[in-house]
């Protein structure tokens, strides 16, 4: 599909002109405190296509403490397509503050005026939003429907999203459209935010599995990716987003992980999805630990049944967090993928194996005996910066 041609300087000029009207209206407010009157606290989950990340978004939508958004910069990057990825990071950190302050007023330059809940992305995967003061479909303490919520939920006002989010203890929000964590330091020296990121990667591999079962719905957002002006890429040959995916991954871990700056301390967790595919209860515990939250028998329960299910889910279900068997999931691409792609995908994406703890396999018979492991154990402090509380520190 070809977009029409809008040149790189109209495109700056407009990204420019709604940066400086969001610093002016962000600068007229303090931060937000919820009810208990201790600071809020904002996680950003930092991830990229295909990677199990809305699985781990949905650990924090049905948090009872926790107002969680999918994606909210989808926004940006469907108004502003003829972008690329470097050039709409301004917006995208801008809108994503907004939203960690409740400030839903920054969505005026992407909704229609006359908008209701079901406008955001993926709005019913929000359990806060199908829940008080949003919408009464389930209580706060009880795991969400996307598909109870839709019919209930849609038509209610979209003020109430910001109503909604005022009211809990954390904002978390989860983006794969930032591909450097320079770009992020602005947020993370904010007084008015309290931020912690989860760096969630998962095995390329694996990434390029899922990617194929899904090609037609990331053509818009691969042509931004590859900074193609408009032109949607739904097939890539060549992999090139794969290996972009890599770089940006090397590039957000060595700057977190490899002399990082002193404001990044404790509030860096790098996670693999191969980890919590095998061990689900104990790095879901070190994760909610990381952000200040705790694991509520009804979630154990909940995480339980949807990490234990029968087979990796069908194609119909990518976009949903459904019960599946998560270790057959993390390992689907073994059976799946010829290996001339296994060794193209190696070779494209070899830093990031390396450095993120993936084996690579050096012929067929490595890529199909399960008995093989993959993933190179780590320590308990591997991949973060300990927080000065941290008992293990």
């Amino acid at each position: 599909m070809r977009l029409p041609r809008v040149s790189g300087t109209v495109v700056t000029a407009l990204l420019l002109a709604q940066t400086c009207l969001l610093l002016f209206l962000v600068s007229r407010q303090g931060p937000w405190y919820p009810a208990g009157g201790k600071q809020r606290v904002h996680v950003l989950v930092l991830s990229s296509w295909r990677s199990g990340s809305s699985f781990v978004g949905q650990l924090f939508s049905q948090h009872p403490d926790v107002f969680y958004l999918m994606e909210p910069a989808w926004h940006v990057w469907a108004a502003l397509s003829q972008g690329s990825a470097p050039a709409l990071h301004m917006a995208v950190r801008d809108l994503v503050r907004s939203v960690f302050l409740c400030d839903m007023d920054v969505f005026d330059a992407y909704l229609p005026w006359r908008r209701n809940l079901s406008d955001l992305f993926q709005w019913a995967v929000s359990r806060a939003l199908c829940s008080p003061p949003a919408c009464n479909a389930f209580s706060r303490d009880t795991i969400s429907s996307e598909a109870v919520c839709k019919p209930l939920c849609a038509r209610r006002p979209f003020g109430l999203a910001q109503e909604a989010c005022r009211s809990y203890s954390h904002v978390v929000l989860k983006e794969v459209r930032f591909f450097n964590l320079q770009v992020l330091y602005p947020l993370l020296n904010d007084p008015a935010l309290n931020l912690r990121i989860v760096h969630l990667v998962r095995d390329p591999r694996a990434v390029l599995r899922s990617r194929e079962q899904t090609a037609k719905a990331l053509a818009r957002d691969n042509g931004i990716v590859l900074g193609t002006n408009g032109t949607w890429v739904e097939a890539d040959p060549r992999l090139r987003v794969v290996s972009e995916v890599c770089r940006s991954h090397v590039r957000i871990a060595e700057a977190a992980l490899h002399k990082p700056p002193p404001f990044l301390q404790g509030r860096y967790l790098l996670v693999r999805f191969e980890d919590l595919a095998r061990e689900p209860l104990r790095e879901i515990r070190a994760l909610y630990a990381f952000t200040g939250l705790s694991l509520t028998p009804q979630l154990e329960s909940w995480i339980h049944n949807i990490t234990h299910g029968s087979g990796p889910g069908a194609r119909r279900e990518a976009f949903k967090t459904t019960s599946r068997d998560a270790h057959n999931v993390s390992q689907a691409w073994r059976h799946s993928l010829p290996f001339s792609k296994i060794r193209r995908v190696q070779e494209l994406c070899a830093g990031a194996l390396q450095l993120l703890g993936y084996r690579p396999v050096y012929s067929e018979n490595e890529q199909r005996d399960l008995n093989l492991d993959l993933v190179v154990p780590r320590g308990p402090s591997s991949f973060r910066w300990a927080s000065p509380t941290d008992e293990h520190s």
